[in-house]
């Protein structure tokens, strides 16, 4: 017989498809991200080589209303699929839901009512073998009941309890519904194992917390009886015995223990509130205190993945599954989280665990939970495919995924320098340290960014250090990019893994009267990178300008749009970006706008403030619609792309299309300042500038709005003064 604790653990999948209720309605994960319409998600999430997938077939989307019959059609047509695919189905039933409207968490009828909907849903798919009821009954009734952040919005410990106990007897019920027509089937029961610390004085909470996070697992398996250190708790909240014994006679242990785990679910308790934001602040009625993420504080004693998965094998020693892996962030730390722990998972199945599979979280990506799903604009998290644009774009997760399942291992130069999470950095105490720094000091590969004194150049190195991205920053006196034999010469010596050309000729009224030195800067420069990048088979971005554009279009120019350029500076960039496609087409090619950005005083926003500031007149234009840019976020973008071995031209802006007298205006009441001092202003420049130049991408949205630029660009300027 084959040992089970062999080998590496597989690699799962899964889809973000909570339906959320809110007062105007539900929000449906699925239609953000547009899984309805696309017929070959699943052949595209088969391609990865998983052999399981946690898919929804949710109560709220199926059965709206109580008494109308079920319509399984569209799902019927993709579990047929999954079947075909040889992808086995993880049936989830309800995911941080509080049901259909006809009930809700605190109903005492939701238990039979979820328990006559798994029935349905057996009998029509009675060869699922794998189920997991109730997504995460734990954390959704703390949200709901506890926190007040989801519906029913409560916030007392009696509506918190009655919601776990109703989300478990449902499974309970369910369960014993669908084994009556499947008697294999298996419940594969998830949860957040988020443990807490904290400091001597709120020692009395944290032990509260740590008992209480294992109450699913607990309540599920027997286990939750009179001994239980919170049995006395439950009974205290008027919970009948009745009610807690139902669970003792019902035991319905997990056939797998499905283990959710984020860079969020360990937590820290400090009295010390003044150290902290004032969004961490909370308490109880003896002491009031920060609850933190524990990675955003030095804390030396024994925590982590590895500590969380040994408790929980040493209390139930029932198989695991790390049924979620994500991390909302830049994408190579996406991948160095989801590696580490799969890394982590290897270890611990060899150290004899039972741990059978890691699971890709969410291979669609994610709506809204930068906001927790309280509202309809939250942010898009991209996952294993980024499908912003509403078609499906794979990201470099992608080939590390395919490259686990088919080897077990995944090296990359992008992976060498340690995640976030583990860099000083990343500390509440150290949130304001500014950190400056040419290269990067770690094994691998580095990336290679030319444009040392620029805004674009010293913005790249910023960000990766921050990112952990090994990176060298050179100046004109390191290479001279028009000469083929000191790019060689650089490339021998640094080995890069790519080349960032964010150097070039930049005043665009100067060029006018400067031709030669502006072509030779912005076109023959990236015409021999691309030359050198395509000999020795390496990645190259280049950036381009919203000015290769002749202003004629009243909608925003897309990547597909012809250039037409009225200027010298203009020219030069469009020549560039054809020579460099047609040298090298696996190259990338970012066209931008207007930057703006915290880290330099040579921007619009910046000069208009302090003419503000000191009640001086300023003028901007009227007539000329631009689309502002911030620096950040088009650093991390571009990266981002870099990393995913995008290829082409590409838009990345703020999608805004604005006047500069308008994003005067917007910066001055963002800063509090009067805006009678803000003109128009009626000069003529040199060069000849389009009226019109706002970029879109047809390709996908991949920065967030000039409103979010600006909120943070005012945030990083107070960290800086």
């Amino acid at each position: 017989m084959k040992n089970i604790f062999e080998g590496r653990p597989e690699i799962w999948a899964g889809i973000e498809c909570t339906i959320n209720r809110l007062k105007s309605g539900y929000i449906d994960q699925l239609a953000l991200s547009g899984h309805y319409e696309r017929e070959d998600d699943l052949d595209a999430i088969a391609d990865l080589g998983i052999t399981t997938l946690r898919y929804p077939i949710l109560w709220e989307k199926h059965q709206p209303n109580k008494n109308s019959p079920i319509d399984f059609s569209w799902t019927e047509k993709n579990l047929l699929r999954l079947k075909e695919l040889n992808i086995e189905p993880i049936a989830g039933l309800l995911h941080h839901g509080s049901g259909p409207a006809f009930t809700d968490l605190l109903d005492p009828k939701f238990p039979e009512l979820l328990a006559a909907y798994a029935k349905a849903v057996a009998t029509k798919f009675p060869w699922i073998k794998y189920y997991t009821p109730v997504n995460e009954p734990l954390t959704t009734a703390r949200f709901s009941g506890l926190y007040g952040i989801w519906y029913p919005h409560k916030k007392n410990d009696v509506s918190y309890v009655k919601m776990l106990l109703n989300q478990l007897k449902g499974i309970v019920l369910s369960i014993q519904e669908i084994r009556k027509i499947n008697p294999e089937v298996k419940l594969v029961q998830t949860e957040d194992l988020g443990k807490t610390y904290s400091t001597k004085l709120l020692d009395y909470q944290a032990r509260f917390e740590n008992h209480r996070r294992w109450l699913t697992y607990d309540i599920l398996c027997g286990q939750f009886t009179e001994e239980h250190p919170l049995w006395k708790y439950f009974i205290r909240l008027g919970i009948s015995v009745k009610t807690m014994e139902f669970f003792l006679r019902n035991v319905c242990c997990p056939d797998i223990i499905g283990v959710n785990h984020y860079v969020t679910s360990e937590r820290y308790l400090d009295h010390h509130t003044e150290k902290y934001p004032v969004s961490t602040h909370g308490g109880n009625t003896l002491h009031n205190y920060a609850d933190v993420e524990l990675v955003r504080v030095p804390y030396d004693k024994p925590h982590g993945f590895k500590l969380l998965m040994k408790e929980l094998w040493d209390r139930y020693r029932l198989p695991i599954v790390v049924t979620e892996a994500h991390l909302h962030c830049s994408r190579e730390e996406q991948m160095k989280w989801f590696r580490e722990l799969y890394d982590y998972s290897t270890e611990l199945k060899k150290e004899g665990m039972d741990l059978r599979a890691v699971t890709a979280w969410s291979v669609l990506g994610a709506y809204g939970w930068n906001k927790l799903l309280t509202c309809e604009n939250g942010e898009y998290e991209r996952g294993t495919f980024d499908v912003s644009s509403g078609q499906r774009r794979p990201t470099a997760m992608v080939g590390m995924i395919k490259k686990l399942v088919n080897e077990g291992t995944f090296s990359s130069p992008i992976l060498s320098g340690e995640g976030w999470w583990k860099c000083e950095s990343r500390f509440y105490f150290n949130k304001n340290k500014l950190i400056q720094m040419d290269h990067l000091e770690h094994d691998g590969q580095p990336l290679l960014i030319i444009g040392k004194r620029g805004t674009l150049g010293k913005a790249f190195s910023r960000i990766c250090h921050l990112r952990s991205l090994k990176h060298v920053l050179l100046s004109r006196e390191d290479i001279d990019i028009c000469c083929y034999e000191d790019i060689e010469s650089i490339m021998r010596k640094y080995n890069p893994w790519a080349i960032i050309n964010a150097a070039g000729y930049v005043r665009v009224d100067d060029a006018e009267g400067d031709r030669l030195k502006c072509f030779r800067e912005n076109t023959t420069g990236a015409e021999q990178l691309a030359l050198a990048c395509r000999r020795y088979g390496i990645k190259l971005m280049t950036f381009s300008s919203d000015l290769v554009f002749d202003g004629m279009k009243n909608s925003p120019y897309v990547e597909s749009d012809v250039v037409c350029p009225l200027n010298v500076y203009g020219q030069s960039k469009a020549n560039a970006e054809s020579l460099v496609m047609d040298i090298h087409p696996s190259s990338l090619v970012i066209r931008t706008s207007s930057f703006f950005g915290p880290w330099d005083q040579h921007n619009f926003i910046y000069k208009a403030l302090h003419a503000l500031e000191e009640r001086i007149k300023f003028s901007a234009s009227k007539q000329i619609r631009i689309s502002p840019t911030y620096v950040p976020h088009l650093v991390n973008a571009s990266l981002d792309l870099l990393i995913d071995e995008e290829s082409g031209i590409w838009h990345l802006t703020n999608n805004a299309g604005i006047s500069w007298y308008e994003f005067a205006r917007m910066a001055a009441d963002r800063a509090g300042f009067d805006k009678k001092y803000i003109v128009e202003d009626y000069s003529i420049p040199t060069a000849a500038r389009p009226r019109y130049s706002v970029l879109q991408s047809e390709k996908g949205i991949l920065m967030p709005s000039l409103e979010i630029a600006m909120e943070e660009y005012f945030e990083e300027t107070m960290v800086l003064i």
